[in-house]
């Protein structure tokens, strides 16, 4: 694994919630991310786009060509081989990374920002859930609906900042901000008894990175306003309220404990291809683009 602990500094909330792992489990999931966080710096760091860009395209030719010198790419392969990860997702992280590649991003529809959100972080759900050792379909849509759910706070928590970089998912008013949250809520509520098909072992701390990260978005609607959002800065959660939240998390296991979910009827996923896809995803039916509309690549997805 890499030398640098890329959760542990950018991904604080994610970092407490893997303290609840097993060792060797975190170190898999912290490789995964090492790997995401790397390909995403790219198109956060303050190069020109033409240097961004021949960058990001070094950096997928490594990891298309197993340049295994790199450990970042010679650890993600091995992700793959043990998990059985499809590429064609990690093709689709790329495509949602290289679409910031750009002088001005702007998004202007609900179903462009779904995409936009399976793309950077649904993806990331689907490869964790994936070493998790979660085999059952449902748990797996389930899993993109926690990447969606978590992104949709990240752009609300952003929105200033990714203004300020020519970046505008959705607008500076704060009803936006509001629906964008109201619309997390749904992916992180459809995101709750699948979780109860993880292997016990890893089940809380994914309980506990839930609820942490859906406290951003109640902490970010307490501010009323835009003035009051813009005066709060960075928003975040403090340690005792991490801790608040990983007491409420034990509730929530109790919950799925004692919850019969009609699991019986959950179809188990094999090696085969199964009909994947945000359109199976939560309110994601109606935003996925046709085959004329868009490109999307997880209608089939190897997993």
């Amino acid at each position: 694994m890499s030398a640098k602990n890329y959760l542990a500094t950018y991904a604080k909330s994610f970092n407490w919630a893997g303290f609840f792992l097993p060792k060797n489990t975190y170190k898999k999931c912290s490789a995964l991310y090492d790997f995401c966080r790397v390909a995403d710096n790219i198109a956060d760091d303050e190069n020109t786009i033409t240097v961004k860009k021949e960058k990001f395209k070094k950096f997928k030719d490594n990891f298309e060509n197993k340049n295994f010198n790199d450990p970042i790419i010679k650890n993600i392969w091995d992700l793959i081989s043990e998990y059985n990860i499809s590429i064609t997702i990690i093709h689709d992280l790329f495509d949602g990374i290289n679409s910031d590649i750009k002088e001005q991003v702007k998004l202007t529809t609900e179903k462009e920002l779904l995409i936009y959100s399976y793309r950077v972080a649904g993806t990331v759900g689907l490869m964790m859930a994936k070493i998790l050792k979660v085999n059952k379909k449902n748990s797996l849509k389930s899993a993109i609906d926690l990447g969606i759910a978590m992104q949709l706070t990240n752009i609300s928590r952003d929105v200033i900042e990714d203004f300020n970089n020519n970046r505008v998912y959705i607008d500076q008013n704060f009803e936006n901000i509001k629906s964008t949250i109201e619309l997390s809520e749904k992916f992180y509520e459809n995101s709750f008894y699948s979780i109860k098909e993880i292997p016990l072992s890893f089940r809380f701390s994914i309980l506990v990175a839930r609820r942490v990260y859906r406290k951003i978005g109640y902490k970010i609607l307490n501010k009323k306003n835009f003035e009051n959002y813009k005066k709060s800065g960075k928003i975040y959660v403090n340690n005792v309220e991490k801790i608040v939240e990983t007491l409420l998390s034990i509730i929530d296991l109790l919950k799925l404990v004692l919850t019969n979910n009609n699991d019986d009827n959950i179809e188990l996923v094999s090696s085969n291809e199964i009909e994947l896809g945000i359109k199976n995803s939560a309110k994601v039916p109606e935003i996925l683009p046709d085959s004329k509309q868009g490109d999307l690549s997880l209608s089939k997805t190897q997993l």
